[in-house]
Formats: structure tokens, C-alpha cells, sequence
């Protein structure tokens, strides 16, 4: 077997398994593992895997902290479709919380509220999106502004919420590993979600399928604390049944359009 048709085998079967171990691709490829974690080291240069612990990954599970001009590019039809799906559960004369990043905005534009709701906003965009709503009472929290993503962090955004009680967390997030947990790229931002996560009486992540199998810098929580996952319809079935076995109620929002 040629290099080439190596580096093609060990692409396919990451395809199909996410990941594998250089024992498995070793025993798999009849080949030597020396042989095994130089196609490797290739293949990562190319950016076809990652490679962690002994194994590949299909692809690079660490995240780097972007604009939220540049995300708001990235799925845009999925997270219409999941903010539209979320906007369904608010029920009348609600009071919500709601976190910062480019689908928990996408879920903002949807919101056609019930008689009266109520917004604890994290996300400046959010409130200027919710603002123009008469039915809409926008409690927008203060502290530092985090310049990348238009929202607030610090001791003075987390300091108000022990003073409130809201049925729901509508949580933006960077990464879902579901053994490590859902993550951010900023630790501040990790602190204030968690705060957040106590004050209200349900969490829902709201997260396109790209960030499956993706972990930021900081631990917002186990997924044992989630309540409920929205995402598209990207999402494998290998998640989708693994989220459901942990006992999370997952809701898979068919996307027509892709942008």
C-alpha cells in the first residue's frame, strides 16, 4: 500500500468514525505505528485531521475566539431556523434571559412576545434588536464590553442576577463536547453564563451542528446541567443518539435554504 493510498484510507475511515486510535490505524494498516503518526503529522499539516492523545480527530476540536461581525457570516440559514424554533417556547407574560453571540441574536429577531415579556440581555445587539418592542421590558445588564462579541462580563453584568428569577436561559455556546461539556473562548464570559445557568429555572443551548465536537477555552458547564439542545439538522445521528441517552431533550430544526 502507497503513502497516498494510506493517507486516503485513514481520511475515510475518520470520516465514518470521527476518531481512531494509531494502535487501531496501525493494526488496521498492517504498518507500524512510527508509520502510522508520520501520516499523521502529514495529514495534519494539510488540515485533513488533529491529532490528541494517541488518536486523530476528523477535525480540530479547539476553538479560537472570532468578531461576532465574522460569525454572524457562518450558518446563518441554521440559525435563523433554531432561533426561530426557540421564539415557539416563550409563553405568555415570560421573563427570559438571554446570552450574547450570533444565534441567540438570530433567536432576538424572532421574538414576537405574548402580551408582555420580559429580557435580561447579556448582549447589547440583543437589546438594540428587542428595544423597538413596546411588549418587550429589556433589562440590559452593565459591566465590561467584551469588543468581539457587543456583550457585557464582569462582576457588574453577574451582580443583578441574584436579584431575579426567569423560566429560561437561552445560551449561545462556542463548542458541545459531550464528554468535557459546552464551552466559550473567554473565561469571563464562561463565569457570567454560569450565573446565569443558576438564575434561571431552565437552560436551552441554542447551537448550529458545526459546534459539535468543538471545545472552547473555558467550562461553562457539564451537559448534565442542560435542559435542552436546538440545533439543525446537521447534527449526526451518533450525537443526536448519545445526547438523548445523557438525557437531554434535543430538538433537530430542519433547515430548506442553506446559505
Amino acid at each position: 500500500m502507497t503513502k497516498d493510498e494510506r493517507h486516503k484510507l485513514i481520511i475515510d475511515t475518520l470520516m465514518m468514525h470521527e476518531s481512531i486510535q494509531v494502535s487501531d490505524l496501525s493494526l488496521l494498516l498492517d504498518v507500524s505505528a512510527v508509520t502510522i503518526r508520520k501520516d499523521l503529522t502529514e495529514l495534519e499539516k494539510l488540515n485533513k485531521l488533529y491529532r490528541s492523545h494517541g488518536r486523530a480527530i476528523l477535525i480540530n476540536p479547539y476553538i479560537n475566539n472570532r468578531s461576532v461581525n465574522e460569525k454572524e457570516k457562518l450558518a446563518r440559514s441554521e440559525k435563523e431556523h433554531i432561533g426561530r424554533m426557540a421564539a415557539s417556547l416563550i409563553t405568555k407574560d415570560d421573563s427570559i434571559i438571554i446570552a450574547s453571540g450570533t444565534t441567540v441574536l438570530a433567536f432576538a429577531r424572532c421574538i414576537r412576545p405574548i402580551h408582555r415579556l420580559t429580557v435580561i440581555s447579556a448582549s447589547i445587539q440583543v437589546s438594540e434588536t428587542l428595544a423597538a418592542n413596546e411588549s418587550i421590558d429589556v433589562v440590559q445588564l452593565g459591566g465590561s464590553l467584551r469588543t468581539s462579541s457587543l456583550s457585557v462580563v464582569g462582576k457588574y453584568a453577574e451582580s443583578p442576577l441574584a436579584e431575579f428569577s426567569c423560566s429560561k436561559l437561552f445560551l449561545g455556546v462556542d463548542g458541545i463536547d459531550l464528554d468535557f461539556g459546552i464551552t466559550t473562548t473567554d473565561i469571563r464570559e464562561a463565569d457570567l453564563n454560569k450565573i446565569m445557568m443558576h438564575t434561571a429555572q431552565k437552560t436551552i443551548v441554542l447551537a448550529d451542528s458545526s459546534k459539535f465536537r468543538r471545545r472552547g477555552f473555558s467550562k461553562i458547564a457539564n451537559m448534565d446541567e442542560i435542559d435542552l439542545i436546538i440545533t439543525d439538522e446537521g447534527i449526526s445521528d451518533k450525537i443526536a443518539n448519545r445526547i438523548e441517552e445523557l438525557g437531554i431533550e434535543l430538538t433537530v430544526v430542519p433547515v430548506t435554504q442553506k446559505q
